[in-house]
């Protein structure tokens, strides 16, 4: 069976570090574990995901890349940090998704800001957005500052470490081997 892991970036812009860093993290894995990965951001949902209140509320597209979030075998989550927290936007598409759709699904939480002021927005924000929906959250989680980026790309080697070491971290659901019996 063909595992397929996701990309998603919380950021409306483009260019975006957010999403060049998910775009980066998604190919280490594309390249690891020989899978095929997508990525997707807020922009690519489009305006029907601030008007909905529910998934039924969303447009084709919007409703096929939250389908698609819900139906990979593993993510690789970013946001930018805004005021300490992950945007509202995020944080609202996650509110249209039901509680146990993402339960043991192995996720890799991943922020940027502007400093390291805002380096534990994983542990304080998106930890816990994530283990709500009870997520298999990997133990490594990776925060990157303005200065971790060159020219918009990542290259900071002990950014590039931790990418590494957090990717490997998939290893027991990505490998062949059932994320259940190898996490046990």
């Amino acid at each position: 069976m063909k595992r397929q892991p996701l990309g998603f970036a919380g950021n409306i812009s483009r260019p975006s570090r957010t999403r060049e860093l998910v775009n980066v993290v998604a190919s280490r894995v594309s390249e690891t574990f020989s899978l095929a990965t997508v990525v997707h951001d807020l922009d690519d949902l489009g305006p029907s995901l601030g008007q909905a209140r529910s998934l039924a509320d969303l447009d084709t597209g919007a409703r096929t890349i939250v389908d698609r979030i819900v139906a990979a075998d593993a993510l690789v989550v970013g946001t930018p940090v805004y005021k300490g927290s992950y945007t509202g936007l995020f944080k609202h598409l996650f509110d249209l998704i039901e509680p146990e759709a993402l339960a043991g699904k192995p996720v890799l939480l991943m922020a940027t800001g502007g400093g390291e002021k805002h380096a534990l927005v994983i542990e304080h924000q998106l930890r816990p957005l994530f283990g709500f929906f009870e997520a298999a959250t990997l133990p490594t989680g990776i925060y990157a500052s303005g200065a971790d980026f060159t020219n918009g790309i990542p290259v900071s080697p002990p950014l590039i470490a931790r990418i590494d070491r957090a990717v490997a971290q998939f290893s027991p659901w990505l490998s062949g081997t059932s994320g259940v019996n190898a996490a046990a």
